[in-house]
């Protein structure tokens, strides 16, 4: 009879002796060794941190050069090995521990009532039901019409890809996730970058998406965007957020501060564009409150930065934020912005400089002509982990921000971008 265990999870990876350690919130570290340890001493006693940090056990599982391993950590240090995939048959290995070596002996089987009989495996049989994911998905045109009329017709290239990048997008984690848009220039695309990739998540994951204005300086997400049925901004939601941390509060509870977008499915937590920017400034402790609401509250959270790299709720986006994207536009000088804020945050520290180097980068076209932005996408190929392009649409210049108000291909792009940056969340 098997086990199922139901303990968070972390995860390491050895290679030699260069160890990448992902928390119980999804975040990669490195793990040093001191000179004269075992590697594998260093792996549980960071486990066992997070075990006491949660004050729960902690199901660590490692791969790499010293092979694959499961092991239940406890917040007190107690370590519990865990059987790992079987060998293949016919074969036996020993399974090493973290601590000592044990030999794992597959079960016998029991010998037949009647000496010499052949134990015959019955055939598998086969399965009547469909897997979810071999269903067709989004069929247009003249094979949606063929569907139709009951006629079988394999989905084309651009359906399977446009299938594959939906099934990335609609993911749940457990735990809220947070991707910061940023690029220190204004009038970039942060807004509009924030809005669609909030809407895109939103409308394939089922809601629970927020975008979030994170601007001192005249954020204007709030304009480009639908107000909800109150006239409130995050300087509103602050005071109230004990009462939302607290047990009674209800999901709903959220709705008086936050504004709901009812074709897209995110909502908007709006900054106040009227006040000037030493009105509004939000402190690190203020910030790190209404981090621990919107995390109760939604599982993904999307960040417009505003242009001032100093201030405190930047630095503490940044700090928070399991990706990192940078929109630009086909410009040189906004394409300079964008390489010039990573080469800071390389700078800056360790989990900042990993932020960059899986960093995505979103080049927007704002005229007809593709020849610039082919250009600068080019540029920053090498220096980050994904470059997405987005085509010159008139729906994305000015005016409200709606996902259907785009024409196809620009939909497509969005998609395509929400993908790419949901890979390492």
């Amino acid at each position: 009879m098997s086990t199922i265990i139901t303990h968070a999870r972390a995860y390491a990876t050895v290679s030699g002796p260069h160890v990448t350690f992902v928390t119980l919130d999804g975040h990669a570290e490195s793990i040093p060794a001191a000179p004269d340890e075992d590697v594998r001493h260093a792996i549980v006693r960071r486990a066992t941190d997070e075990a006491r940090r949660t004050g729960a056990t902690v199901e660590l599982i490692t791969s790499g050069d010293r092979g694959d391993h499961r092991l239940l950590v406890a917040p007190d240090g107690q370590l519990t090995p865990l059987a790992t995939a079987g060998p293949v048959a016919g074969t036996s290995t020993p399974t090493e521990t973290y601590g000592e070596e044990v030999s794992e002996e597959a079960p016998q089987p029991t010998a037949p009532d009647t000496p010499d009989a052949a134990v015959a495996e019955p055939p598998a049989r086969p399965s009547f039901l469909a897997s979810a994911s071999d269903l067709a998905t989004g069929a247009s045109g003249w094979r949606r019409f063929a569907q139709r009329l009951g006629i079988a017709v394999k989905p084309s290239a651009a359906e399977r890809q446009r299938a594959e990048w939906t099934s990335v997008v609609s993911r749940q984690w457990a735990g809220c996730r947070t991707i910061a848009i940023a690029n220190g220039k204004g009038g970039v695309g942060k807004t509009m970058t924030t809005a669609m990739l909030s809407a895109v998540y939103a409308r394939e994951g089922g809601g629970n998406v927020l975008a979030w204005d994170n601007n001192d300086t005249r954020g204007t997400l709030g304009w480009r965007t639908e107000q909800g049925l109150y006239d409130t901004t995050l300087r509103d939601l602050l005071p109230e957020a004990s009462h939302l941390l607290a047990l009674g509060a209800g999901v709903s509870d959220i709705t008086r501060f936050v504004h709901h977008q009812a074709a897209d499915r995110y909502d908007v937590l709006r900054s106040n564009p009227e006040l000037l920017a030493t009105d509004q400034r939000i402190a690190s402790a203020e910030f790190d409150l209404l981090m621990q609401v919107a995390s109760r509250f939604y599982r993904l959270v999307l960040f417009d930065s505003g242009n001032d790299e100093s201030a405190e709720r930047w630095l503490r986006m940044v700090d928070n934020s399991y990706q990192l994207v940078i929109p630009t536009l086909a410009t040189p000088e906004s394409a300079e912005s964008a390489a010039l804020l990573l080469d800071a945050l390389r700078g800056r520290d360790e989990r900042s400089s990993l932020l960059a180097d899986r960093a995505v980068v979103v080049v927007t076209q704002s005229e007809p002509s593709a020849a610039a932005a082919f250009r600068i996408a080019d540029g920053f190929r090498d220096h980050v982990r994904a470059v997405q392009m987005i085509p010159f649409d008139p729906a994305l210049k000015a005016g409200p921000l709606r996902f259907d108000a785009l024409r196809r291909r620009t939909r497509d792009a969005w998609l395509a971008t929400a993908a790419a940056v949901a890979k390492t969340l």
